[in-house]
């Protein structure tokens, strides 16, 4: 789990020493929980190499590649950021400072963030600086660009909205959180004309693009339990949007989908996850805390299958590629489960260092993606 940290406001934060920290994503170590040995699989899929590529080494943050049509722009912690276009290096540049979170990006801007709240932006086209703003804290999540809004969340829980064209502020959204928080990776997901946040105490909230007011907030999960720690219930990744549904998943909560428009709960079913999830034609899936796969029917809630033979290997948040989920592990290995029933379809072994971050569709195929190790190799994948 993630690295639990007591937020004191904008000023800053208190580490707290505790037995989460054996899934924690920022950490160099294996997880302290012996993992489960992977066996032989019988395959019904096949996963290739389709490009490689390197950036840089990840550091303790988490670096997810942006994806935009056929250009990967990925990051490292040593300031470095590139454009790939099918695997062909199209640009290399550098922040000129360390970078720890990234990468968001369009067909006009690249954007990442910093330890100490800066926003550095650059053009899609030759990595040439564009233009730089700052929050209230560090940015550990990637920033969201679309149209002309770049949205930037900081450590602090508040969540800025820049202007495309000079990053100038448009608008900061912000609400009470509570004294204990996990320090995540966590961002914000854009659809239409809406930003969708997932904060501490487990609420989600909708917020209006043009000016940043809040259009509805859902409950994901409430806090239960005597202690601060046994509270959290934290939404601890990003929303996904599937048509007229939004769905979040808390640690220590609930998986819900609720509806974009009003954000009428549609169902919640009791699962604990700091990974995430996503939606495939069918069906929702989660990786929860112990590294177990999850399906849940995306109309009903229903439960479909559970995947446990990956428990305690870190697993990455899950990517569903036409009738296959994605997911990746601690060791760098990419596993292929089968979006019908659970069972293990593919493996590919990639450098050996963890893959933390999500993997990413490869534009608009249905059988290809991307995955970052944190040894810094850039992976695009297919499934045949």
């Amino acid at each position: 789990m993630l690295t639990l940290s007591a937020l004191l406001g904008a000023s800053g934060c208190s580490t707290i020493s505790s037995t989460v920290d054996k899934l924690n994503p920022f950490s160099s170590s294996a997880p302290k929980v012996k993992p489960a040995e992977l066996v032989a699989i019988k395959p019904s899929a096949e996963l290739t190499k389709l490009w490689q590529a390197g950036v840089g080494n990840a550091g303790e943050f988490v670096f997810t590649p942006a994806v935009v049509g056929g250009s990967v722009f990925a990051a490292a912690k040593d300031g470095t950021l590139a454009r790939f276009d099918d695997g062909r290096q199209v640009w290399r540049s550098n922040a000129g400072q360390a970078i720890s979170g990234g990468v968001g990006a369009s067909d006009k801007l690249v954007v990442v963030g910093t330890a100490k709240g800066e926003v550095l932006a650059f053009h899609a086209a030759d990595g040439r600086p564009a233009w730089r703003a700052r929050v209230s804290s560090e940015i550990l999540a990637a920033p969201a660009v679309a149209g002309d809004l770049v949205a930037v969340r900081s450590g602090d829980a508040r969540i800025f909205g820049f202007e495309v064209a000079d990053g100038k502020r448009r608008w900061v959204y912000q609400r009470s959180t509570p004294a204990l928080a996990l320090r995540s990776p966590v961002g914000v997901t854009l659809a239409d004309n809406a930003l969708y946040a997932g904060f501490p105490g487990g609420k989600l909230v909708a917020v209006a693009l043009s000016n940043g007011a809040a259009l509805w907030e859902g409950t994901v999960a409430l806090p239960r339990g005597v202690t601060e720690l046994e509270r959290i219930a934290d939404v601890a990744s990003d929303p996904v949007v599937a048509g007229r549904s939004v769905c979040a998943v808390a640690y220590q909560g609930r998986a819900a989908c609720f509806d974009t428009s009003n954000g009428n709960l549609q169902w919640a079913r009791d699962v604990s996850s700091i990974n995430g999830l996503d939606i495939g034609n069918r069906a929702l899936f989660v990786t929860d805390e112990k590294g177990a796969v999850h399906a849940f029917d995306r109309n009903s809630g229903a439960s479909l299958w559970k995947q446990d033979k990956l428990t305690m290997r870190a697993v990455s948040r899950p990517l569903a590629v036409g009738r296959h989920v994605a997911i990746a592990d601690f060791q760098g290995v990419v596993h292929l489960l089968s979006a019908e029933d659970g069972a293990f379809a593919a493996r590919l072994t990639t450098d050996g260092s963890a893959i933390s971050a999500a993997p990413r569709r490869l534009g608009s195929a249905d059988d290809s993606f991307v995955v970052q190790t944190k040894n810094g190799a850039v992976h695009a994948l297919a499934i045949k």
